[in-house]
Formats: C-alpha cells, sequence, structure tokens
C-alpha cells in the first residue's frame, strides 16, 4: 500500500483528535481525581489560603474530601486528601475512598448534578450561591467553609478545569 504525505497530513487531525479523546477521564473517576489532586497543588490559590484551614483535621493528618456526580450515584464517590504541610494545604491523595468514615466536623461531602457541576466548573454558578440554592448537596463543616469561601470558589472551578467525560459513569 502506497501512503502519500498529502494523505498522512490530511490524517493528522484525526489522530491528534483520537488521542485527546483517549486521554479524557471519566469526570469524577479514580484517574480524574488524582489529576484534580495535581491541579490543586499546582494551584497558590488551594495550597496558600488553605493552609490554617487544612489543620482542623481531627489529628489524622489530612482532611477529607469526598464528592460525586449525583446521576452516578453515592457509590462512585472520589476523594482528595489534604494535609497541611509547612503551612500550606497540600493535597496527598486523589483516586478512590479510602476514608470510609468520614468526620464531618473535618472532612467534606458534596455532589450534584452534571448540569450543575459543569456550571460550578466554569465559574457561573459560585459556591454560596449553589448551597444556598441545593445546586450543591454539601455536608461538612459549614461555618469553616462560610469562612474560605474565595478558596472554596476557587476548588469549584478546579473541577471545570480538570474536566472530564461526562457521558458515562465512574
Amino acid at each position: 500500500m502506497i501512503t502519500t504525505r498529502a494523505t498522512l497530513l490530511a490524517a493528522l487531525p484525526l489522530l491528534a483528535t483520537a488521542s485527546l479523546s483517549a486521554q479524557a477521564e471519566v469526570f469524577m473517576s479514580d484517574a480524574w481525581a488524582k489529576k484534580a489532586c495535581s491541579a490543586w497543588n499546582s494551584s497558590g490559590t488551594l495550597t496558600s489560603e488553605l493552609g490554617k484551614w487544612a489543620t482542623n483535621d481531627k489529628g489524622r493528618g489530612y482532611k477529607t474530601i469526598q464528592m460525586y456526580r449525583e446521576g452516578c450515584g453515592a457509590g462512585s464517590k472520589v476523594e482528595l486528601k489534604i494535609s497541611a504541610k509547612d503551612g500550606k494545604a497540600v493535597c496527598t491523595y486523589g483516586g478512590a475512598v479510602t476514608n470510609k468514615m468520614p468526620n464531618y466536623g473535618a472532612d467534606y461531602l458534596m455532589h450534584a448534578t452534571d448540569e450543575d457541576w459543569t456550571c460550578m466548573g466554569t465559574g457561573k454558578c459560585k459556591a454560596m450561591g449553589s448551597m444556598m440554592s441545593g445546586k450543591l448537596k454539601f455536608q461538612g463543616p459549614k461555618m469553616e467553609a462560610m469562612g474560605v469561601m474565595g478558596p472554596f470558589n476557587a476548588f469549584l472551578a478546579l473541577t471545570g478545569t480538570v474536566g472530564g467525560d461526562k457521558g458515562s459513569c465512574p
């Protein structure tokens, strides 16, 4: 079979699209949570402005943020573990739930519809309004969360930055 240079060049955009599609993680899958953990650590807002927040870990050395997509059910939760290190809030784990017994005096559980996660991920829907309107269902230390609304908005926007395929469940 003879392949011309023009044929190869014409195929490149299709190959690039296929490669990008193959790299897109399912939104809120274990692999997605690992990427979200890396994105957290790349965010100056989350690491620097949540240093004191991260110290409320009930003596375990970490807080957890568990989250899921309502259409996929609570069984599809993923988890981020956040630890206080050198005055910063550092994500030390992202993936499947390991903290089976969250302490809602320190830990958080959040869930929303795909539509609402998308809105929060673009920054159009802010944390306070999303919680008050019921778009973001939330368990955890509410007063603590109220004290860090700026970084909380940055965290919700991070979910959109990491992206992910919402066409299937994890």
